[in-house]
């Protein structure tokens, strides 16, 4: 597969919830270091998808609060491919944009759109995953890359495929399935023919736009008018009139289940090491280090120490130079930064998001 003959969109937006009040609206988790290196999830998938496609060829959706820093985490990234949005209309109108930029300056090219703020051990296999996908999408199918279950999930949405899954063999999509319960997670991943929807998407941009212009004219239609002004001195313009127009929705619901229903959409089954990092057992389980019954996660370079008597199933993040002390406690999540401390049940880490949402809504927004 050249470089030449793909291109990539990376979505970049949302604050992480349920990394709050680690991740932040205003400094998303996208932009931390919870790789286990000093690379941001935003630089490390960079990293991973350069390879494919080179820095020319990679798109970048992001909201004009993180547009500085974005620019400034990647300046290998020219800065005509920085599309920021004025404000989020969800991953329709982001994904849509792109392609519809890309249609203009490449017509009929195959793009493949990965999320900003996930983590992939298994670089190789994902990029040979992703060479398999872009045969599909060459083909003219909406693919998807769905991730082979590692247990029943109730976090992540479903693929309910043709067949089982076989590494490397493209097969149909029949459905998008909706988060489901721990009994029905448990189901299908007995069953071997459905896969998580990690929300990887690749296909012509021809074909997509055609798709979205027949199921969703009202998202259609003012991003491509959009598109056609982006490389233009018109931009801004165009852009402050239509964009406030573009409905929010999601690509799943605008474009992918309905032309599933109807066969168009396929998969290729993805088994490299991918990790949502979107909440804090996540986030312990995969870079903690054991410290006395605790899983501490190193997040910044001036953290203080994290004491942990008589405890069992802490999970700590220490985010400002405060000492972290557990005494006789288990099962907590304890989240210390410079303007908020967040102490939860370790069952209950879903849930933050709850916090949030209570904290803009009593005029805290400025701890969001």
């Amino acid at each position: 597969m050249s470089p030449t003959d793909l291109h990539m969109v990376v979505p970049a937006g949302g604050s992480g919830t349920r990394l709050w009040p680690l991740s932040r609206a205003a400094n998303p988790k996208f932009l931390h270091a919870l790789t286990g290196t000093d690379r941001s999830l935003l630089q490390a998938t960079f990293d991973r998808l350069v390879p494919l496609c080179s820095a020319q060829r990679l798109l970048l959706v992001t909201g004009t609060a993180h547009a500085t820093s974005v620019a400034r985490q990647l300046p290998e990234l020219p800065e005509r491919n920085i599309l920021v949005e004025p404000f989020a209309r969800d991953s329709c109108a982001a994904i849509a944009l792109a392609a519809a930029v890309i249609q203009r300056r490449s017509p009929g090219a195959v793009m493949a759109s990965f999320a900003a703020d996930h983590l992939i051990t298994d670089v190789p296999a994902f990029h040979e995953v992703v060479g398999h996908a872009v045969d599909g999408a060459a083909d003219g199918r909406l693919m998807t890359i769905g991730i082979t279950p590692t247990r029943p999930e109730t976090g992540y949405g479903y693929l309910r495929c043709s067949e089982p899954a076989r590494p490397g063999v493209r097969q149909t999509v029949l459905e998008f399935r909706e988060k489901p319960t721990a009994e029905v997670a448990a189901e299908y991943v007995a069953s071997g023919s459905y896969l998580w929807n990690a929300s990887m998407f690749l296909w012509r941009t021809d074909v997509f736009l055609a798709e979205l212009a027949a199921r969703r004219p009202d998202v259609h239609e003012p991003v491509t008018a959009i598109a056609a002004a982006w490389d233009s001195d018109r931009r801004e313009t165009v852009l402050a009139d239509l964009w406030p127009t573009v409905p929010k929705v999601a690509v799943e619901y605008a474009v992918m289940e309905p032309a599933a229903a109807q066969g168009k959409v396929a998969t290729v089954p993805g088994d490299f090491g991918w990790h949502d990092i979107g909440d804090f057992e996540t986030l312990g389980a995969l870079l903690g280090r054991d410290v006395d019954g605790a899983r501490v996660v190193d997040v910044s370079p001036d953290q203080a120490p994290v004491l942990v008597v008589d405890g069992d199933g802490v999970i700590a993040v220490p985010c400002a130079p405060r000492v972290i002390a557990t005494l006789g406690v288990r099962d907590l999540i304890v989240v210390d930064t410079a303007d908020a401390v967040l102490v939860c049940r370790r069952d209950r880490a879903q849930d933050i998001k709850k916090l949030t949402e209570l904290l803009r809504d009593r005029g805290y927004a400025a701890h969001v």
